[in-house]
């Protein structure tokens, strides 16, 4: 089971370096991360989607 969702947020930047890492612990936390980038690179997951 996992731990109740504590609520959502948007992370710029969110794909690499302090972004990235940002988002991981609010993920981690149990926060909904919605990641931005505006970068060309293709996105990734860094962690699992909500069910």
């Amino acid at each position: 089971m996992s731990a109740p969702t504590r609520g959502a947020v948007v992370v710029t930047g969110a794909s690499r370096g302090i972004g990235a890492a940002i988002a991981a612990d609010l993920a981690g936390r149990g926060f909904r991360v919605v990641g931005l980038s505006r970068s060309g690179s293709a996105p990734r997951a860094s962690a699992s989607p909500a069910t």
